[in-house]
């Protein structure tokens, strides 16, 4: 079976800023898998106008292991600020965590599901069939689009999955929230000792 690993981005409460540096930090991630030999699998981006609030990757391969080790923790992002040229912060964090199936997912007639045909890279066959699914988890509002498996069986697996990783993440924001922390995941990212520390507006990994 081949190993894997799903890891989750992101800016937390974070500026603009953070949320570039995200955007950096999933393409870096892309590059650094495809160097070690696995595969880096976008199963779900949040876009802001700026870059990215979250992305879910699934790493596949021999090293994914290796390659996930690197990255999980707290990222710094030591840059002058490219979209606010006199701001005096240069410093930016991000967030990464490697996402462990939950225990409970939700059952099928707690979330609407919807298909469409798969867009993007994928050759011919994206174009060909609907096995793109969406997700609503009706209770919440949470939805998921996943169209990254060839069919629409497994996307409704990951989908499923997805927003039982949402459901907990929503579980603990109103946790903080009833401790009167609103920016707790934030604040966890921003004063975790990082991990890696990225340079300049390339964001080049510091040797």
């Amino acid at each position: 079976m081949l190993n894997s690993i799903v890891l989750h981005i992101s800016a937390g409460h974070g500026p603009a800023e953070c949320q570039l540096a995200a955007r950096h930090a999933l393409q870096q991630l892309c590059r650094e898998a495809m160097t070690a030999g696995c595969t880096a699998r976008i199963v779900e981006e949040a876009d802001s106008p700026w870059g990215l609030h979250s992305a879910t990757v699934i790493l596949e391969g021999e090293h994914c292991t290796t390659v996930a080790h690197r990255w999980v923790g707290t990222l710094q992002w030591n840059c002058p600020s490219p979209l606010r040229p006199k701001h005096p912060r240069k410093n930016w964090f991000i967030g990464v965590q490697q996402l462990i199936t939950p225990n409970e997912i939700p059952p099928d007639d707690t979330i609407v599901f919807s298909t469409c045909r798969s867009s993007g890279k994928g050759g011919q066959h994206v174009n060909k069939t609907e096995s793109a699914v969406h997700a609503t988890h009706t209770a919440t509002g949470i939805k998921v689009k996943v169209q990254t498996e060839r069919s629409q069986f497994a996307n409704k697996k990951l989908a499923r999955e997805l927003i039982a990783f949402k459901l907990e993440e929503l579980q603990n924001r109103q946790s903080a929230h009833r401790k009167k922390d609103t920016n707790a995941m934030h604040w966890n990212i921003e004063r975790g000792n990082p991990i890696r520390i990225f340079h300049g507006p390339a964001f080049e990994p510091k040797k």
